[in-house]
């Protein structure tokens, strides 16, 4: 997905559910950091204050819902004005000094500014996913990850999700990248279970089944 299809699918979502004051608000704030890259680490932290935190309807239903704030700053980061390597280090920064709503909205972003930094993101990926974060976990596992995070890597963290109570679900690409190996660790994780006299996930389960 590019910049401006994401851009335009959370702007429409964000429409009719922030009110003026807020709209005005976001509507500034992308364009403060459209001219100043640097004000995105100051405006990233005030999106919930500003627009709200409740859920975004459009986006209730995904595997990982989203609620307004986390759209908010996506879209600001969407306004970043660089590309390549300064993109990727913009990226980087924002990522190691947020909390974890705003290393969510950096990882989300990724599924449109991937194209655009390359491999260079990968670091966050693995940052995320030493975490038990569950949404960061969620948020690390999209369409960036599915293209770019080596196999035994994108393997560990799709294992990972099952230990920590992820849906498989929001792993992205998971019918085209899994393989043998993973249907292979799956099963070994299955047997141990079944051996221990404890239940196999759903996730789990479903997995063999299919493959």
């Amino acid at each position: 997905m590019t910049r401006e299809a994401l851009r335009d699918e959370l702007t429409a979502a964000l429409a009719p559910v922030l009110d003026a004051d807020a709209s005005a608000w976001l509507a500034a704030a992308r364009e403060r950091i459209g001219g100043d890259a640097d004000a995105a680490a100051v405006l990233l932290p005030a999106a919930g204050r500003r627009c709200g935190r409740g859920p975004l309807p459009t986006r209730t239903t995904t595997p990982e819902p989203w609620s307004v704030d986390d759209a908010a700053r996506v879209v600001m980061l969407l306004e970043l004005p660089c590309t390549g390597d300064a993109l990727a280090a913009r990226l980087d920064d924002l990522y190691r000094h947020g909390d974890a709503h705003e290393r969510r909205a950096v990882l989300r972003s990724l599924d449109a500014l991937g194209a655009e930094v390359g491999e260079a993101a990968l670091p966050l990926l693995h940052d995320a996913l030493r975490t038990n974060d569950t949404r960061l976990v969620a948020a690390a596992l999209g369409p960036y990850a599915a293209e770019r995070l080596p196999a035994p890597a994108w393997r560990q963290a799709v294992l990972k999700c099952v230990f920590i109570g992820v849906p498989l679900s929001v792993v992205a690409g998971l019918d085209d990248r899994a393989d043998a190996e993973l249907t292979r660790m799956m099963t070994d994780y299955a047997r141990e279970r079944t051996a221990a006299g404890r239940d196999v996930p759903a996730d789990v389960a479903r997995f063999l089944e299919v493959r």
